[in-house]
């Protein structure tokens, strides 16, 4: 089966970005021909003026790309489209592409941009909702929530406003994915028809396989942003007042803030690792006690839970929308009040000084992963997703796809 993957990546390489390439590889794998139509968030940074003003306005309807895509579509005739980002350079206009030429569309919602121009339903450090079922996201505007600017807010909620009216969302996307049961809740409070919505976790590819020791260390691994709550992470171990090692794994705008906060309060025990490779995640990974995820958002579904669970390694998260659902307390981890630093140290604490806890509840999160969250196991998903759409062609047991 021949499948259009239509993505637009991001200046920063994340979550997202290895999730596409992952689908991409697992499609492959299984006798699948990938067709990909691109963009890149990267264009956006050299840009005129008048360019980035004409990039907001091909953000609610980029005749350009849409002419482009059906060109692509004629030439490859593919049997289905499978959306990941179209914001901002590709556009909603690329769903009717899909639909004047009858290719049916599928869009992954890795984030809530569909119904919150933030995508991230965060606003000054706090879950905010204002904007959820409303026809215009007025709020929002008045708050600057994407990039603290009204103006580019203005564009981000004119292109959902329009959409709306159009009925895009409910008429020219098939079936939507999400990664989380809890996500998919909020997106059919924002208005998608929840008869459209499937849910189809990420998964880990290659299997890095089981942990064979207790752990050195507690490991964060992650975007340093602010969502991600690393003033909450640094606060906790400021309360710990003890040695208990941290390692710090990734790259952001947060990241000379964090350091200067190590520095000014003392905080001992915390190395800074910065960017680090995919591979080197995993190996971690394997060394970790425990895995922190501080996040003050709803996340849809992060993939470092997924690896995580993949290696044995529990995870300590907030009892804060899908993080709540994907690591079961007691069991596969720990959750700890949202926004609490204090009961993120009481947590941490606790994880520390149980080792033979926390290995049980990794012997349970790596029985997660095999049950939920391997490649296997998501392509049996992505074929029950085809059978509701009815795109599977005939498949003949150790033959490729036609």
């Amino acid at each position: 089966m021949r499948i259009l993957l239509v993505h637009e990546s991001y200046q920063q390489k994340g979550g997202e970005d290895v999730v596409v390439s992952a689908e991409r590889r697992l499609m492959e794998s299984h006798g699948h021909e990938v067709v990909f139509f691109g963009r890149s968030n990267h264009d956006l940074s050299n840009r005129s003026i008048f360019s980035t003003v004409r990039a907001g306005v091909e953000t609610v309807w980029a005749s350009s790309v849409c002419r482009e895509l059906k060109a692509v579509i004629s030439k490859a005739a593919p049997a289905v489209a499978h959306f990941h980002n179209t914001f901002p350079l590709i556009s909603p206009s690329a769903y009717y592409a899909c639909a004047e030429l009858g290719i049916p569309v599928i869009q992954t919602l890795h984030n809530y941009r569909l119904i919150c121009p933030a995508a991230t339903f965060l606003r000054d450090g706090k879950t905010c909702e204002e904007c959820l079922g409303r026809r215009m996201a007025l709020p929002a505007i008045g708050h600057g929530c994407y990039r603290g600017s009204r103006v580019a807010t203005a564009a981000v909620a004119a292109m959902l406003c329009v959409h709306r009216a159009m009925g895009t969302w409910q008429e020219k996307v098939d079936l939507y994915v999400a990664l989380s049961q809890s996500a998919r809740q909020r997106f059919v409070d924002g208005g998608i028809p929840a008869e459209r919505i499937a849910v189809k976790p990420n998964f880990v590819d290659p299997d890095p396989g089981p942990k064979e020791a207790v752990g050195e260390y507690a490991l964060f691994a992650g975007r340093l942003a602010s969502e991600k709550g690393l003033d909450l992470l640094i606060a906790a171990w400021d309360r710990l007042g003890e040695k208990i090692p941290l390692r710090i794994a990734g790259d952001g705008p947060l990241k000379e803030s964090i350091a200067e906060q190590l520095t000014q309060k003392s905080i001992h025990g915390i190395e800074m690792l910065g960017a680090v490779e995919p591979c080197e995640v995993v190996k971690l990974l394997r060394k970790a006690r425990f895995l922190v995820v501080s996040s003050i958002w709803y996340e849809c579904f992060p993939m470092i839970i997924a690896e995580a669970f993949a290696c044995g390694v529990p995870v300590i998260a907030p009892r804060l929308g899908a993080l709540a659902e994907i690591v079961t307390d007691g069991k596969l981890g720990l959750h700890f009040s949202p926004f609490s630093a204090e009961d993120l140290a009481d947590k941490v604490r606790w994880a520390w000084t149980h080792s033979a806890e926390m290995l049980e509840m990794g012997r349970h999160a790596r029985a997660e992963y095999e049950a939920k969250y391997t490649a296997d196991r998501n392509y049996e998903i992505f074929v029950e997703v085809w059978s509701r759409l009815g795109i599977i062609p005939g498949f003949v047991e150790g033959k490729t796809w036609n």
